[in-house]
């Protein structure tokens, strides 16, 4: 089963008339965390919906024991996925403005809460649907209420101790999905502590697109990792981030190079320097 599925900007306007679709528009800024409503307001797909990362795809931050956008609690996420009109059987398409990261977050909560199929990214999210000459509302739809049922599937987690242990396995792959500068500690716009965790490889999440905030071809995507993983078990990859969002984008782009879905750290970077005695390493 293919858990990673891109649908363009012509192929989703073909399916805009099917009954058992649910658009999420996911576009978020972190700098600025009401940006993604109002852009909701001023235009979005047709059909579309806003989730947003802080709302409504995260739980509130517990300060000095969590991370900057902790999982949801799943109950309470199952209940507003239905608001939405969100079925068992339902198809979804989520997106944002184009990257693909905030949707990726969207997507990797459905398979954690074990939808694992009818789930698509827009591939090059808004931006591409303008391109390609598509047409935006500001209506808002008013959906019937889903029939959802999920339960959170542990295997794709790991938490901050249980890394901590997993640290001297060396079949460990540890992938952060930050950019090369923050993953040095060379700058920290957004956390108390720069650096990154002991043994982790730096796989940025913006080198799974391309120049036009696509995701690269799948055999790219499969080389590309290949050479961080090398001949070490795909079943020793753990993801992780800033905050466990843009690790999920890589966790999309792993799947959609053939490899199996990977753990996920979500407390990721901001959660591992709640705890003074986790190492750090620089440079």
């Amino acid at each position: 089963m293919a858990l990673a599925r891109l649908l363009s900007p012509q192929e989703l306007a073909q399916r805009l008339d099917q009954p058992d679709l649910v658009i999420l528009d996911c576009r978020f800024a972190l700098e600025d965390p009401d940006y993604g409503r109002r852009a909701h307001a001023t235009g979005h797909l047709p059909r579309a919906q806003h989730a947003d990362l802080e709302r409504d795809l995260s739980a509130p931050v517990q300060p000095g024991r969590s991370g900057r956008h902790p999982l949801p609690d799943p109950q309470q996420l199952c209940q507003r996925l239905r608001a939405w009109g969100i079925g068992n059987d339902s198809q979804i398409v989520l997106y944002d403005d184009g990257p693909g990261a905030f949707a990726a977050r969207a997507w990797w909560l459905l398979l954690w809460l074990g939808k694992r199929e009818g789930v698509w990214l827009l591939d090059g999210g808004l931006n591409a649907w303008q391109d390609a000459g598509l047409p935006l509302s500001r209506d808002c739809p008013l959906a019937t209420a889903g029939d959802f049922h999920g339960q959170p599937d542990p295997a794709l987690v790991i938490d901050g101790n249980e890394l901590t242990q997993a640290l001297a396995d060396p079949d460990l792959v540890l992938l952060d999905a930050r950019g090369l500068p923050r993953f040095r500690g060379e700058v920290e716009p957004i956390d108390p502590v720069a650096g990154h965790i002991p043994g982790a490889q730096c796989a940025a999440f913006t080198d799974n697109l391309d120049d036009s905030e696509r995701f690269l071809d799948a055999a790219i995507l499969r080389q590309r990792f290949a050479r961080l993983i090398g001949p070490r078990p795909q079943s020793r990859i753990v993801a992780y981030c800033g905050s466990g969002v843009t690790a999920c984008h890589n966790l999309f782009a792993l799947c959609l190079a053939g490899y199996p879905l990977a753990r996920l750290y979500a407390g990721s970077w901001s959660e591992w320097i709640t705890d003074p005695t986790r190492p750090v390493i620089r440079g």
